[in-house]
């Protein structure tokens, strides 16, 4: 006991350890999307969705159940996307308030002289005139290529600050502070005369505003497409993995990407199956606990008899874990064996129900048009004949909390009005999709966690590693440097390939 206490202590303070060293900031999923780390979704997850029979409630305690620490960290999740928001929205203000001196910028520089010091101007000539349609046309096209650049809806919150994004705004400010600086001093103060000239300065303004939009063009959009790196991508619990290759990004942008792909790439997590292979484990692993009853100051005999009882059973214990391969490969023959039956009853449910589909349609195209069978309608006239055969099948391969009774019938219906085979409509049990296959119900998370040692606006490094955690599972990212390829050319002389044959009178030939 004493040395297990040690070690406890020992884990505890390596925990506490690696948590201070580690940096932790959070990325936020669009807030249309619903909170999917919401526990009572969770805790139907795990739960059959006895849809067609009767339903058995086990209570008890389970590994799901809601803590007091779990409704803290919940709230606490809540208030900090609160806070995202604001920060998001505040955000969006200041953009539309740059934007909006940005763009009333050259027409302040156009329109001052003549509320100011009209009289005194001289006449705007032919070329003056031109360089206002110059300039109208431009603010236009400056306009629309900003809306298409900047005012995009955004896919995440990002936890810190965009720095290219920052910097282009930063400059952008100087930039027109400067110009109004030039302008108060040279113009303004000095009520110049020449209208043309101002007209000339409001152009070159705008000319370098769309050179700045030019450079965020490369920054935000083009300097990221060639790919330097390669990131694996482990999921911590299944070991679903994949590789993407990316660009020159930060460490925090790079995640937001990866995410984008998680959902579109990854099956979906699917934690009753984690369960099972857990009791097999625990099953199989379970060994015989040895109690010294006597304590350390018992008879010596006593002790020795023990001691060689113990060490019997601990042989014991080890042949039969040493035979408890044979058990797991019978157990998966046997599970095997159950989901190929069950599959093929399944198949066999759904194509019959699927033949009295069109047997419905042909007798249905002889009646009056008024009497036609809705699609919703027919789906729910034959999925109870295949209900209790792809309830059986979920259950096997533990995917009945991804499907509801009610998805089930609205993709029955959907294939019903496209037409589509049963082999279609089947390829959605038959097969784990991705995570965006199922509904926005099913997703496990609205909020992740970004762990990295480096600073998540640094840019990506070969070697690094970075964690996307969520409440059930993380995502481990390590990335590596795709190698500088050096090709070399080497020539073929034609005449190398050129050879003689020469005949004999004693051949054949």
């Amino acid at each position: 006991m004493f040395l297990r206490e040690r070690s406890r202590d020992r884990h505890k303070s390596r925990s506490k350890e690696s948590s201070r060293s580690e940096k932790s900031v959070t990325i936020n999923a669009p807030p249309a999307e619903p909170l999917l780390g919401d526990q009572s979704v969770r805790g139907e997850e795990v739960q059959d969705d006895n849809w067609g029979e009767t339903t058995t409630a086990v209570t008890g305690t389970s590994e799901h159940s809601l803590s007091q620490e779990d409704i803290v960290r919940i709230s606490k999740d809540l208030d900090d996307s609160v806070g995202l928001d604001c920060k998001r929205y505040l955000n969006v203000a200041l953009s539309v308030i740059l934007g909006l001196v940005v763009f009333l910028t050259p027409l302040a520089f156009l329109i001052l002289p003549h509320l100011l010091w009209a009289d005194r101007l001289t006449a705007c000539g032919t070329a003056c005139e031109g360089l206002f349609i110059s300039v109208a046309f431009k603010l236009l096209i400056l306009l629309l290529a900003v809306w298409a650049l900047f005012f995009r809806p955004p896919s995440a919150g990002l936890p810190r600050i965009f720095v290219f994004r920052a910097l282009l705004a930063t400059l952008v400010l100087l930039f027109v502070l400067s110009y109004w600086l030039f302008y108060g001093v040279r113009i303004l103060d000095s009520q110049d005369e020449d209208y043309q000239g101002i007209v000339q300065y409001a152009v070159s303004l705008v000319d370098a505003l769309l050179f700045i939009h030019y450079l965020a063009i490369v920054l935000l959009e083009l300097r990221q497409l060639q790919p330097f790196f390669s990131l694996c991508v482990t999921r911590s619990t299944d070991g679903a993995t994949q590789h993407y290759n990316l660009g020159q990004l930060s460490i925090q942008r790079a995640a937001v990407v990866i995410l984008e792909k998680y959902y579109k790439d990854f099956p979906v997590h699917n934690p009753a199956m984690l369960t099972a292979s857990k009791s097999r484990a625990a099953k199989h692993l379970a060994g015989l606990k040895v109690y010294n009853v006597d304590g350390p100051g018992g008879n010596n005999a006593a002790a020795g008899i023990a001691q060689s009882q113990s060490r019997a059973m601990i042989a014991a214990a080890a042949r039969r874990r040493d035979s408890s391969h044979n058990e797991l490969y019978y157990e998966e023959a046997e599970h095997e064996r159950r989901v190929r039956k069950r599959r093929a009853r399944l198949v066999v449910a759904v194509e019959e129900a699927f033949t009295h589909i069109r047997h419905m349609q042909e007798e249905e195209q002889k009646k009056a048009p008024g009497d036609v069978m809705d699609p919703r309608e027919a789906a729910q006239a034959i999925f109870p004949s295949m209900a209790r055969a792809l309830q059986k099948y979920l259950r096997t391969t533990r995917q009945q909390h991804l499907h509801s009774m009610e998805s089930i019938q609205q993709h029955l219906a959907f294939c019903i009005t496209n037409n589509m085979t049963p082999k279609a409509f089947l390829e959605s049990y038959l097969t784990t999709g991705p995570t965006l296959q199922y509904g926005k119900d099913r997703w496990l998370a609205r909020q992740w966690t970004l762990i990295s040692e480096a600073s998540v606006t640094s840019g990506l490094k070969d070697g690094a590693v970075f964690l996307l955690k969520c409440i059930d599972f993380s995502l481990v990212v390590i990335t590596k440097k795709i190698p500088y390829i050096q090709l070399a050319e080497e020539f073929i002389d034609p005449k190398s390939h050129k050879f003689v044959l020469r005949l004999q009178s004693e051949t054949s030939v």
